[in-house]
């Protein structure tokens, strides 16, 4: 079983990378937003292997259904232009300061972990899922629906925007 788990690690690692790469590499919106789908589902897998399908689920639910949907209607109702700022390569050095400040955090948190270890044995408090929506809908039902009120509003106001440039042109 072991053996299994370590086999389905590596699938989702390398799920998750290949989005990244995706999302990061393309020069297309739409093929850069299939790269972060990718890479989202991938964590879902990875929750799944923590034994977490509650996580998993919401992990899907929230961001590959309703973020990347929000991603997928602003680049379709924006506008760009194919000859504009970024349509053009970008020096090497762009590249080189890009890969130092990937590498820098890394490294340095790598460190660290390494040479610091956290000198806990405190065990989580298990919440199950009928604590966790009791908790969402009782005591924070207001800010958990105003945030889907200014969700929804700033959608709207965006459809409206681009409804309203579309009809001077």
């Amino acid at each position: 079983m072991e053996v299994l788990a370590k086999i389905a690690f590596s699938v989702y690692t390398l799920i998750i990378l290949g989005g990244c790469v995706v999302a990061v590499s393309s020069s297309s919106l739409v093929r850069a937003l299939v790269g972060l789908i990718t890479t989202l589902i991938g964590v879902a897998g990875m929750y799944l292997l923590l034994a977490t399908p509650f996580m998993a689920f919401m992990q899907l639910l929230i961001y590959v259904g309703a973020v990347s949907v929000l991603i997928f209607f602003a680049v379709m109702l924006t506008r760009a232009e194919q000859g504009g700022d970024e349509a053009g390569s970008a020096p090497m050095k762009t590249y080189v300061f890009g890969l130092a400040a990937t590498i820098a955090p890394a490294a340095i948190l790598g460190w660290l972990v390494l040479t610091r270890p956290v000198a806990s044995v405190a065990v989580p408090v298990e919440v199950t899922i009928k604590q966790l929506g009791g908790g969402l809908l009782g005591s924070y039902f207001l800010p958990f629906e105003l945030i889907s009120v200014i969700l929804m509003v700033a959608m709207s106001g965006a459809v409206l925007l681009t409804w309203e440039k579309r009809g001077k042109k």
